[in-house]
């Protein structure tokens, strides 16, 4: 994704000097330092960054930049910077000088896939104003640059293109198919993007095999110039690989015009159409997100799945902080007819429970009256209406957060304050910064909420375990005090109904259970009579329901993805519940 045309740039292999974005871009981090962060934090400056990649504790993302730049988390909201480049600037692979000549350290878009055993790291090499272009290929055990056994080793070419090559070989992606084959995609203008083969032992190429899957060659064979496909990305889910791509143009800050398309197949190698049926090869695509306030010219996806998540990446140019080039880790999902959708948000609109992590305490609107001034507090779940929280999606993953009792009135910091200890309470909704909050998922499942005014999140003041401790603003540090597990309100109820009669629990085995696969164990005052089981995702979608009468247990086969799920036992006992992790 670093070719750009403008619609002044007549040439189709015009590159724009590289040289102006990489000092646009050193001049976009010296303004940001004094502009406050916002969602992320720490270090989350990035461009063209690969998926997300694990290794121990830690995530990982490389970006384009000097040796290959890379940052990582420990916890999908907080980045830093890692201690060294991939290459040291004078120590590159020297087979690069001889396939671009010209080369002086700058590596764009690269990709990180774990597989036997160690990591595969894909960079592309370009010069500027021609598709002279290389993708090359390094590996190793570790990602960790303080482990002993931290070393890249250098396998050398994957693909290349010269000044009369068709393609250009540059932005790789790597996606295994259903059969376990592993393959590439790549390109960017230079006639579109392309697909081949790669051995599944060495990661390089296999074959000479070659599919055209989107730009400027369509199915006719007639060459179509401008096409502007770049920064392909294959996901396959169910019967169906998904081929995304960018179109407009990119690494120009606030007026960039990137925009993310797709377009799907049932083999890989293509042909891929869109929601209309139109070939990518014909300019077919189908838009999934564009520029949206401070969000502008998103571009590059990557996808990390853990959890029963998904963690889509991409960079943007934030307008707010005078076009910085940023990470985003948002949210994708599914809709009924099979098509990927992509949002910030990371909770559907409805009433919900948020519970601290360290107390096991929620928010609660101390008093229970929802007057204006009303303190937000932690409280000892009760299932009570003022313990309970709409949130409502108000976009790009920020919400409003009103209370169910009294005039609805919204989480409000006091004072418009974006200052360390700055406490929460209940005021009327304007819309004010001050009043929304950005909720990002961490790992784990839980979530953090940030203040948009000033980007500080809500955190249980000194860790307290006690309730009525008033909530408050603090900088993030990522521990137990600032996360919060967000569940639909209906099972905030069972769940106190649940230990307000420990003498009528039951047990589930295994847990975690394999693709929701286990069995509900019922004790004595639950299994008398007729019960239903029901089992809800995070979002509180039923997922499955079935009924037992006088059976000591009740084998469950949902057959649901991974994640975290409420299972719900009811009789005319009562009504009780359980989480239930699926792998």
């Amino acid at each position: 994704m670093n070719i750009i045309l403008t619609p002044q740039a007549a040439p189709t292999r015009a590159r724009r000097p590289r040289v102006f974005h990489l000092l646009a871009l050193v001049l976009i981090l010296l303004n940001s330092l004094s502009f406050p962060a916002q969602a992320l934090q720490g270090n989350d400056n990035c461009h063209d960054p690969s998926s997300i990649v694990k290794d121990g504790s830690r995530y990982w993302v490389f970006t384009t930049g000097t040796g290959i730049y890379g940052m990582y988390s420990t916890d999908l909201v907080t980045w830093q910077s890692g201690s060294r480049p991939v290459f040291n600037s004078t120590e590159y692979p020297s087979w690069i000088k001889s396939k671009v000549p010209g080369f002086s350290g700058d590596f764009w878009a690269p990709e990180c896939v774990y597989r036997n055993g160690k990591f595969y790291l894909y960079y592309s090499v370009s010069t500027f104003g021609s598709n002279v272009s290389t993708i090359g290929l390094a590996t190793n055990v570790t990602l960790d640059p303080a482990s002993p056994n931290y070393q890249w080793v250098d396998q050398g070419e994957v693909v290349s293109t010269t000044s009369s090559s068709a393609s250009n070989a540059i932005d790789p992606a790597i996606t295994v198919d259903a059969s376990g084959g592993l393959w590439m995609s790549y390109g960017s203008f230079f006639k579109g993007i392309g697909l081949i083969k790669l051995d599944g032992s060495t990661g390089k190429r296999s074959g000479t095999s070659f599919y055209w899957l989107a730009g400027n060659v369509a199915a006719d064979g007639v060459t179509r110039n401008n096409s502007g496909s770049e920064a392909p990305y294959i996901v396959r889910n169910g019967s169906y690989y998904y081929l995304f791509i960018n179109k407009g143009a990119c690494c120009q800050g606030s007026n960039s015009t990137y925009y993310i398309q797709v377009g799907r197949s049932t083999s890989i190698t293509g042909p891929y159409l869109d929601k209309n049926g139109v070939d990518l090869n014909r300019n077919g695509g189908t838009t999934l997100i564009a520029t949206s306030g401070n969000y502008v010219g998103p571009g590059h996806v990557g996808l990390f799945q853990e959890g029963g998540a998904n963690y889509l990446t991409h960079h943007y140019y934030d307008s707010n902080q005078n076009g910085r080039a940023r990470l985003s880790v948002g949210n994708m999902g599914w809709d009924g007819a099979a098509w990927p959708f992509i949002t910030r948000d990371w909770v559907a609109a409805g009433r919900y429970t948020l519970t601290n992590q360290n107390s096991g305490k929620v928010w609660d609107a101390w008093g229970c009256t929802g007057a204006q001034g009303q303190i937000i507090a932690q409280g000892t779940p009760a299932g009570l209406n003022c313990q309970q929280w709409n949130l409502t999606p108000v976009g790009n993953g920020e919400y409003k957060i009103t209370s169910t009792v009294g005039a609805g009135l919204a989480a409000d910091v006091a004072g418009n304050s974006s200052a360390n200890g700055a406490k929460l309470n209940l005021y009327p909704y304007s819309g004010a910064a001050n009043q929304r909050f950005k909720i990002e998922r961490a790992s784990g499942g839980t979530y953090v909420l940030a203040s948009v005014n000033g980007n500080r999140v809500v955190e249980v003041p000194a860790c307290s375990a006690t309730a009525g401790v008033q909530l408050a603003l603090y900088d993030y540090l990522g521990n137990n005090c600032q996360k919060w597990a967000i569940a639909p309100a209906t099972a905030a109820r069972v769940l106190a109904a649940a230990a307000s009669d420990p003498a009528a629990q039951f047990s589930v085995y295994p847990n975690p259970s394999e693709r929701g696969r286990f069995t509900v164990a019922l004790g004595a005052k639950l299994s008398a009579g007729p019960v239903t089981v029901t089992l809800t995702d995070v979002r509180g979608r039923l997922v499955l329901s079935r009924s037992s009468v006088g059976q000591a247990t009740v084998p469950v086969a949902a057959d649901v993805p991974a994640g975290l799920y409420l299972l719900q036992v009811s009789s005319a006992a009562g009504a009780y519940a359980q989480k239930v992790v699926v792998q």
